[in-house]
Protein backbone atom coordinates (compact mmCIF):
# COMPACT_ATOMS: atom_id res chain seq x y z
CA UNK A 1 0.00 0.00 0.00
CA UNK A 2 1.92 3.04 -1.04
CA UNK A 3 2.08 5.89 1.80
CA UNK A 4 3.50 9.14 1.53
CA UNK A 5 4.70 9.85 4.80
CA UNK A 6 7.34 12.06 6.45
CA UNK A 7 8.44 12.77 10.34
CA UNK A 8 10.44 15.38 10.99
CA UNK A 9 11.22 18.01 13.62
CA UNK A 10 10.61 21.92 13.27
CA UNK A 11 13.57 24.07 14.66
CA UNK A 12 11.78 24.44 18.04
CA UNK A 13 11.61 20.38 18.80
CA UNK A 14 7.75 20.13 17.80
CA UNK A 15 7.40 17.05 16.25
CA UNK A 16 5.61 17.13 12.72
CA UNK A 17 4.59 14.06 10.31
CA UNK A 18 2.71 14.50 7.59
CA UNK A 19 0.67 11.80 4.90
CA UNK A 20 0.21 13.45 1.16
CA UNK A 21 -2.40 12.47 -0.35
CA UNK A 22 -2.95 14.20 -3.46
CA UNK A 23 -6.13 12.44 -4.30
CA UNK A 24 -8.09 14.63 -2.07
CA UNK A 25 -8.97 18.22 -1.85
CA UNK A 26 -8.69 18.47 2.25
CA UNK A 27 -6.08 18.70 4.36
CA UNK A 28 -6.84 17.74 8.53
CA UNK A 29 -4.35 19.23 10.79
CA UNK A 30 -4.23 18.42 14.43
CA UNK A 31 -2.00 19.08 17.38
CA UNK A 32 -1.38 16.51 20.30
CA UNK A 33 -0.40 17.39 23.64
CA UNK A 34 1.72 14.36 25.72
CA UNK A 35 -0.65 15.13 28.53
CA UNK A 36 -3.77 13.95 29.58
CA UNK A 37 -6.08 12.73 32.66
CA UNK A 38 -3.54 10.67 34.25
CA UNK A 39 -1.05 13.42 34.18
CA UNK A 40 -2.72 16.04 36.86
CA UNK A 41 -2.06 15.94 40.77
CA UNK A 42 -4.96 15.12 42.49
CA UNK A 43 -5.73 18.29 43.08
CA UNK A 44 -6.30 19.25 39.60
CA UNK A 45 -8.12 16.35 38.25
CA UNK A 46 -9.84 16.89 34.65
CA UNK A 47 -7.42 19.71 33.83
CA UNK A 48 -6.44 18.38 30.53
CA UNK A 49 -10.48 18.57 29.84
CA UNK A 50 -10.85 21.80 30.92
CA UNK A 51 -8.47 22.73 28.31
CA UNK A 52 -9.54 21.34 26.20
CA UNK A 53 -12.67 23.49 26.65
CA UNK A 54 -11.14 26.72 27.17
CA UNK A 55 -8.75 26.54 24.39
CA UNK A 56 -11.71 27.08 22.04
CA UNK A 57 -13.47 30.08 24.17
CA UNK A 58 -10.95 32.65 22.84
CA UNK A 59 -7.89 33.33 22.31
CA UNK A 60 -5.60 37.27 22.82
CA UNK A 61 -6.44 37.55 19.57
CA UNK A 62 -9.41 35.96 18.77
CA UNK A 63 -12.82 35.56 20.64
CA UNK A 64 -14.65 31.90 20.68
CA UNK A 65 -17.14 33.45 17.67
CA UNK A 66 -14.68 35.19 15.79
CA UNK A 67 -12.71 31.32 16.07
CA UNK A 68 -15.78 29.56 14.97
CA UNK A 69 -16.53 32.16 12.04
CA UNK A 70 -13.35 31.88 10.72
CA UNK A 71 -13.68 28.39 10.24
CA UNK A 72 -17.13 28.21 9.23
CA UNK A 73 -15.59 30.92 6.54
CA UNK A 74 -13.91 28.08 5.23
CA UNK A 75 -16.22 25.13 5.19
CA UNK A 76 -14.34 23.44 7.77
CA UNK A 77 -14.80 21.98 11.32
CA UNK A 78 -12.52 21.82 14.20
CA UNK A 79 -12.61 19.99 17.26
CA UNK A 80 -11.21 18.42 20.14
CA UNK A 81 -10.65 15.28 22.65
CA UNK A 82 -8.83 14.40 25.68
CA UNK A 83 -8.27 10.77 26.99
CA UNK A 84 -5.80 9.38 29.22
CA UNK A 85 -2.52 10.04 28.00
CA UNK A 86 -2.78 12.89 25.67
CA UNK A 87 -5.62 15.65 24.51
CA UNK A 88 -5.58 16.56 21.30
CA UNK A 89 -7.22 19.52 18.78
CA UNK A 90 -7.56 19.19 15.11
CA UNK A 91 -9.58 20.86 12.24
CA UNK A 92 -10.37 19.96 9.07
CA UNK A 93 -10.16 22.12 5.74
CA UNK A 94 -9.96 22.52 2.22
CA UNK A 95 -5.82 22.10 1.36
CA UNK A 96 -5.93 25.75 -0.06
CA UNK A 97 -6.35 26.99 3.81
CA UNK A 98 -3.22 24.99 5.24
CA UNK A 99 -1.57 28.39 6.38
CA UNK A 100 -4.79 29.24 8.06
CA UNK A 101 -5.01 26.14 10.00
CA UNK A 102 -1.68 26.16 11.03
CA UNK A 103 -1.96 29.50 12.29
CA UNK A 104 -5.38 29.08 13.51
CA UNK A 105 -4.51 25.99 15.63
CA UNK A 106 -1.07 27.15 16.34
CA UNK A 107 -3.15 30.63 17.95
CA UNK A 108 -5.84 28.56 20.12
CA UNK A 109 -3.42 25.86 21.01
CA UNK A 110 -0.52 28.22 22.70
CA UNK A 111 -2.53 31.57 23.11
CA UNK A 112 -5.15 30.95 25.38
CA UNK A 113 -6.52 34.58 26.52
CA UNK A 114 -7.87 32.43 30.24
CA UNK A 115 -10.70 35.37 30.56
CA UNK A 116 -12.33 34.69 33.86
CA UNK A 117 -15.86 34.90 32.79
CA UNK A 118 -15.36 32.23 29.98
CA UNK A 119 -13.80 30.25 32.98
CA UNK A 120 -16.31 30.09 34.97
CA UNK A 121 -19.52 29.87 32.13
CA UNK A 122 -16.74 27.02 30.71
CA UNK A 123 -16.85 25.43 34.52
CA UNK A 124 -20.67 25.32 34.70
CA UNK A 125 -20.71 23.58 30.97
CA UNK A 126 -18.15 20.80 32.44
CA UNK A 127 -20.29 20.51 35.41
CA UNK A 128 -23.25 19.55 33.25
CA UNK A 129 -20.95 17.48 31.30
CA UNK A 130 -20.10 15.13 34.98
CA UNK A 131 -24.24 15.73 35.33
CA UNK A 132 -25.27 14.03 32.31
CA UNK A 133 -22.61 11.35 32.72
CA UNK A 134 -23.81 10.22 35.67
CA UNK A 135 -27.06 9.68 34.26
CA UNK A 136 -25.80 7.17 31.71
CA UNK A 137 -25.04 4.58 33.62
CA UNK A 138 -23.41 2.17 30.69
CA UNK A 139 -20.54 4.59 30.85
CA UNK A 140 -20.64 4.48 34.58
CA UNK A 141 -19.69 0.56 34.48
CA UNK A 142 -16.67 1.58 32.44
CA UNK A 143 -15.47 3.79 34.85
CA UNK A 144 -16.41 1.92 37.73
CA UNK A 145 -14.42 -1.29 36.06
CA UNK A 146 -11.66 1.15 35.38
CA UNK A 147 -11.72 2.33 39.07
CA UNK A 148 -11.70 -1.04 40.23
CA UNK A 149 -8.41 -1.99 37.99
CA UNK A 150 -6.37 0.76 38.58
CA UNK A 151 -7.34 1.32 42.47
CA UNK A 152 -5.97 4.75 44.18
CA UNK A 153 -4.27 5.05 40.34
CA UNK A 154 -4.90 8.05 38.17
CA UNK A 155 -5.42 5.93 34.85
CA UNK A 156 -8.19 4.29 37.03
CA UNK A 157 -9.76 8.20 37.31
CA UNK A 158 -12.32 9.54 34.90
CA UNK A 159 -10.87 12.29 32.64
CA UNK A 160 -13.40 14.87 33.28
CA UNK A 161 -12.40 15.27 37.08
CA UNK A 162 -14.87 15.82 39.15
CA UNK A 163 -17.67 17.94 40.90
CA UNK A 164 -15.02 19.11 43.55
CA UNK A 165 -12.31 19.55 41.63
CA UNK A 166 -13.83 21.43 38.92
CA UNK A 167 -15.09 23.79 40.80
CA UNK A 168 -12.01 24.51 42.97
CA UNK A 169 -9.89 24.69 40.15
CA UNK A 170 -9.19 28.43 39.80
CA UNK A 171 -7.38 30.59 36.32
CA UNK A 172 -3.77 30.34 38.11
CA UNK A 173 -3.94 26.38 38.63
CA UNK A 174 -5.56 26.33 34.90
CA UNK A 175 -3.43 28.53 33.25
CA UNK A 176 0.13 27.19 35.27
CA UNK A 177 -1.00 23.47 34.01
CA UNK A 178 -1.13 24.97 30.65
CA UNK A 179 2.39 26.89 30.73
CA UNK A 180 3.79 23.93 32.37
CA UNK A 181 3.32 21.57 30.03
CA UNK A 182 1.80 22.95 26.55
CA UNK A 183 5.58 23.49 25.25
CA UNK A 184 7.66 22.10 22.20
CA UNK A 185 8.43 18.80 23.64
CA UNK A 186 5.10 17.65 24.34
CA UNK A 187 3.86 18.73 20.89
CA UNK A 188 2.82 16.90 18.06
CA UNK A 189 1.67 18.50 14.92
CA UNK A 190 0.16 16.02 12.16
CA UNK A 191 -1.64 16.62 8.85
CA UNK A 192 -2.48 14.14 6.20
CA UNK A 193 -4.19 15.41 3.00
CA UNK A 194 -3.05 17.08 -0.03
CA UNK A 195 0.20 19.01 1.71
CA UNK A 196 3.79 18.62 1.60
CA UNK A 197 5.94 18.36 4.49
CA UNK A 198 8.24 21.43 4.11
CA UNK A 199 5.15 22.80 3.58
CA UNK A 200 3.38 22.38 6.98
CA UNK A 201 7.30 22.55 8.46
CA UNK A 202 7.60 26.25 7.18
CA UNK A 203 4.14 27.23 8.83
CA UNK A 204 4.98 25.72 11.85
CA UNK A 205 7.69 27.42 12.24
CA UNK A 206 6.39 30.93 12.03
CA UNK A 207 3.51 30.28 13.85
CA UNK A 208 4.31 28.34 16.99
CA UNK A 209 7.26 30.47 17.17
CA UNK A 210 6.05 32.31 20.60
CA UNK A 211 5.52 28.13 22.49
CA UNK A 212 8.01 28.44 25.57
CA UNK A 213 10.61 25.57 25.54
CA UNK A 214 10.10 25.06 29.24
CA UNK A 215 7.26 22.53 29.41
CA UNK A 216 7.66 19.30 30.69
CA UNK A 217 5.60 15.92 30.77
CA UNK A 218 4.67 14.86 34.41
CA UNK A 219 6.55 11.72 35.41
CA UNK A 220 3.92 9.16 35.10
CA UNK A 221 4.04 5.75 37.68
CA UNK A 222 3.36 2.44 36.89
CA UNK A 223 -0.07 0.85 38.79
CA UNK A 224 1.42 -0.93 41.21
CA UNK A 225 -1.84 -1.99 43.79
CA UNK A 226 -3.75 -5.34 43.11
CA UNK A 227 -7.12 -4.83 41.44
CA UNK A 228 -9.95 -5.15 43.36
CA UNK A 229 -12.43 -7.78 42.13
CA UNK A 230 -15.50 -5.98 42.69
CA UNK A 231 -17.33 -2.64 42.74
CA UNK A 232 -20.81 -2.63 42.44
CA UNK A 233 -23.42 1.39 42.24
CA UNK A 234 -26.70 0.65 42.99
CA UNK A 235 -28.96 2.63 40.90
CA UNK A 236 -32.66 2.60 40.39
CA UNK A 237 -31.89 1.78 36.90
CA UNK A 238 -34.32 -0.61 34.56
CA UNK A 239 -31.15 -2.44 33.33
CA UNK A 240 -28.32 -3.45 34.83
CA UNK A 241 -24.72 -2.54 33.33
CA UNK A 242 -21.86 -4.94 33.62
CA UNK A 243 -18.26 -4.57 32.98
CA UNK A 244 -15.76 -7.26 33.36
CA UNK A 245 -12.05 -6.28 32.89
CA UNK A 246 -8.71 -7.84 32.64
CA UNK A 247 -5.48 -6.40 33.48
CA UNK A 248 -3.28 -6.46 30.01
CA UNK A 249 0.14 -4.98 29.20
CA UNK A 250 1.50 -1.64 27.47
CA UNK A 251 1.03 -0.63 23.76
CA UNK A 252 4.73 -0.58 23.27
CA UNK A 253 4.13 -4.36 24.07
CA UNK A 254 4.97 -6.88 20.44
CA UNK A 255 1.62 -8.92 22.00
CA UNK A 256 -0.44 -6.31 21.27
CA UNK A 257 -1.24 -7.77 17.63
CA UNK A 258 -2.58 -11.07 19.21
CA UNK A 259 -4.25 -9.61 21.97
CA UNK A 260 -6.37 -7.53 18.88
CA UNK A 261 -6.64 -11.09 17.87
CA UNK A 262 -8.32 -12.09 21.09
CA UNK A 263 -10.43 -9.22 21.36
CA UNK A 264 -12.13 -9.60 17.99
CA UNK A 265 -12.85 -13.37 18.59
CA UNK A 266 -14.39 -12.90 22.16
CA UNK A 267 -16.89 -9.43 21.92
CA UNK A 268 -15.78 -6.91 19.62
CA UNK A 269 -17.35 -7.76 16.34
CA UNK A 270 -20.76 -9.55 15.46
CA UNK A 271 -19.54 -12.66 14.68
CA UNK A 272 -17.30 -13.21 18.06
CA UNK A 273 -18.52 -15.64 20.60
CA UNK A 274 -19.93 -12.92 23.16
CA UNK A 275 -22.19 -11.27 20.52
CA UNK A 276 -23.40 -15.00 19.36
CA UNK A 277 -23.98 -16.55 22.62
CA UNK A 278 -25.23 -13.99 24.76
CA UNK A 279 -27.30 -11.68 21.80
CA UNK A 280 -28.03 -14.23 19.26
CA UNK A 281 -28.64 -17.71 20.54
CA UNK A 282 -30.09 -16.59 24.03
CA UNK A 283 -30.90 -12.87 23.31
CA UNK A 284 -30.01 -11.63 26.57
CA UNK A 285 -28.53 -8.40 25.96
CA UNK A 286 -29.12 -6.00 23.36
CA UNK A 287 -25.31 -4.52 23.83
CA UNK A 288 -22.68 -6.54 24.92
CA UNK A 289 -18.89 -6.23 23.76
CA UNK A 290 -15.42 -6.22 24.65
CA UNK A 291 -12.66 -3.96 23.94
CA UNK A 292 -8.47 -2.99 24.72
CA UNK A 293 -7.03 -0.09 26.30
CA UNK A 294 -3.67 0.12 26.36
CA UNK A 295 -1.12 2.75 27.55
CA UNK A 296 2.53 3.74 27.96
CA UNK A 297 2.87 1.10 31.04
CA UNK A 298 -0.42 -0.53 31.09
CA UNK A 299 -3.46 -1.97 30.03
CA UNK A 300 -7.00 -3.78 30.05
CA UNK A 301 -9.20 -6.04 28.21
CA UNK A 302 -12.71 -5.35 29.00
CA UNK A 303 -15.72 -6.77 28.10
CA UNK A 304 -19.38 -5.13 28.77
CA UNK A 305 -23.24 -6.37 28.85
CA UNK A 306 -26.27 -4.67 29.53
CA UNK A 307 -28.83 -6.89 30.83
CA UNK A 308 -32.68 -7.12 32.87
CA UNK A 309 -31.43 -7.36 36.54
CA UNK A 310 -32.54 -10.47 36.90
CA UNK A 311 -30.67 -12.19 34.20
CA UNK A 312 -27.19 -10.37 35.40
CA UNK A 313 -25.39 -13.51 37.30
CA UNK A 314 -26.61 -15.55 33.76
CA UNK A 315 -24.72 -13.30 31.61
CA UNK A 316 -21.83 -13.00 33.68
CA UNK A 317 -21.41 -16.97 34.11
CA UNK A 318 -21.72 -16.81 30.13
CA UNK A 319 -19.22 -14.52 29.65
CA UNK A 320 -16.87 -16.04 32.40
CA UNK A 321 -17.47 -19.44 30.73
CA UNK A 322 -16.48 -18.26 27.52
CA UNK A 323 -13.18 -16.85 28.90
CA UNK A 324 -12.23 -19.87 30.27
CA UNK A 325 -12.93 -21.74 27.20
CA UNK A 326 -10.49 -18.95 25.14
CA UNK A 327 -8.23 -19.93 28.09
CA UNK A 328 -8.84 -23.87 27.84
CA UNK A 329 -8.95 -24.43 24.22
CA UNK A 330 -7.61 -21.55 22.13
CA UNK A 331 -9.23 -20.19 19.14
CA UNK A 332 -10.00 -22.49 16.33
CA UNK A 333 -8.42 -21.92 12.63
CA UNK A 334 -11.41 -20.25 11.51
CA UNK A 335 -12.06 -18.05 14.14
CA UNK A 336 -8.43 -16.94 14.08
CA UNK A 337 -8.82 -15.89 10.22
CA UNK A 338 -12.19 -14.33 10.58
CA UNK A 339 -10.48 -12.24 13.24
CA UNK A 340 -7.37 -11.40 11.03
CA UNK A 341 -9.16 -10.45 8.35
CA UNK A 342 -11.64 -8.14 9.85
CA UNK A 343 -8.15 -6.13 11.38
CA UNK A 344 -6.79 -6.01 8.58
CA UNK A 345 -9.89 -5.32 6.25
CA UNK A 346 -10.82 -2.37 8.69
CA UNK A 347 -7.95 -1.10 9.31
CA UNK A 348 -7.87 -0.38 4.95
CA UNK A 349 -11.15 1.00 4.71
CA UNK A 350 -10.44 3.35 8.36
CA UNK A 351 -7.77 5.21 5.52
CA UNK A 352 -10.17 6.36 3.69
CA UNK A 353 -10.40 9.94 4.33
CA UNK A 354 -7.87 12.63 5.83
CA UNK A 355 -9.35 12.53 9.58
CA UNK A 356 -8.86 9.04 10.08
CA UNK A 357 -5.32 9.30 8.48
CA UNK A 358 -4.14 12.24 10.70
CA UNK A 359 -5.10 10.54 13.86
CA UNK A 360 -3.29 7.54 12.80
CA UNK A 361 -0.02 9.72 12.51
CA UNK A 362 -0.93 12.10 15.74
CA UNK A 363 -1.59 8.81 17.68
CA UNK A 364 0.94 6.72 16.69
CA UNK A 365 3.67 9.36 16.83
CA UNK A 366 2.63 10.38 20.41
CA UNK A 367 2.48 7.16 21.41
CA UNK A 368 5.78 5.02 20.30
CA UNK A 369 7.41 7.97 18.83
CA UNK A 370 7.24 6.19 15.00
CA UNK A 371 4.78 5.75 13.11
CA UNK A 372 3.84 1.64 11.78
CA UNK A 373 3.11 1.52 8.07
CA UNK A 374 -0.08 0.29 7.10
CA UNK A 375 1.69 -2.56 5.09
CA UNK A 376 4.12 -3.40 8.19
CA UNK A 377 0.43 -2.99 10.70
CA UNK A 378 -1.35 -5.52 8.54
CA UNK A 379 2.18 -8.32 8.14
CA UNK A 380 1.89 -8.27 11.87
CA UNK A 381 -1.71 -9.04 12.29
CA UNK A 382 -1.37 -11.95 9.52
CA UNK A 383 1.43 -13.31 11.35
CA UNK A 384 -0.42 -13.67 14.24
CA UNK A 385 -0.53 -17.78 14.66
CA UNK A 386 -3.00 -19.76 17.16
CA UNK A 387 -0.15 -20.36 19.19
CA UNK A 388 0.31 -16.80 19.89
CA UNK A 389 -3.08 -16.24 20.89
CA UNK A 390 -2.99 -18.76 23.17
CA UNK A 391 -0.21 -17.60 25.17
CA UNK A 392 -1.52 -14.26 25.37
CA UNK A 393 -4.59 -15.16 26.28
CA UNK A 394 -3.23 -16.89 29.52
CA UNK A 395 -0.90 -14.02 29.71
CA UNK A 396 -4.19 -11.67 30.38
CA UNK A 397 -7.39 -13.55 30.97
CA UNK A 398 -6.19 -16.63 33.15
CA UNK A 399 -6.17 -14.89 36.27
CA UNK A 400 -9.77 -13.63 37.91
CA UNK A 401 -11.88 -10.72 36.28
CA UNK A 402 -12.54 -7.28 37.66
CA UNK A 403 -16.34 -7.19 37.94
CA UNK A 404 -18.54 -3.66 38.53
CA UNK A 405 -22.28 -3.76 37.99
CA UNK A 406 -24.13 -0.43 37.96
CA UNK A 407 -28.15 -0.89 38.59
CA UNK A 408 -30.44 -2.42 40.80
CA UNK A 409 -28.27 -4.87 42.23
CA UNK A 410 -26.29 -5.18 45.20
CA UNK A 411 -22.86 -6.70 45.87
CA UNK A 412 -23.93 -10.03 47.21
CA UNK A 413 -25.86 -10.42 43.95
CA UNK A 414 -22.02 -10.85 42.23
CA UNK A 415 -19.76 -11.92 45.27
Amino acid sequence: MAEHITVGEAPSGIRVVTERMPEVRSVTLGCYVAVGGRDEPGELAGASHFLEHLLFKGTAARSAREIAEAVDARGGEMNAFTAREHTAFYTRLPASHLRFAVELLADVVTEPAFRPSEIDSERHVILEELLLSEDEPDERAHELCMEALFPDHPLGREVLGTEDTVEAMTREQIAGFHRGHYGPANLVVAAAGDVHHDAVVDAVVDHFSSVEATADRPPRTMPTAPAALLAVLRRGTEQAHLAMGWRAFDHHDPDRYALAVINQVLGAGMSSRLFQEIRERRGLAYCVYSYTALYSDAGALLVYAGTAPTRLDEVRTLIAAEVERLVGDGVTDHELAVAKGYLQGSTILGLEDSGSRMARLGSNLMARGEVTPVDEHLLRIEAVTAADVARVVRRVLAGPATTAAVGPVDERDLA
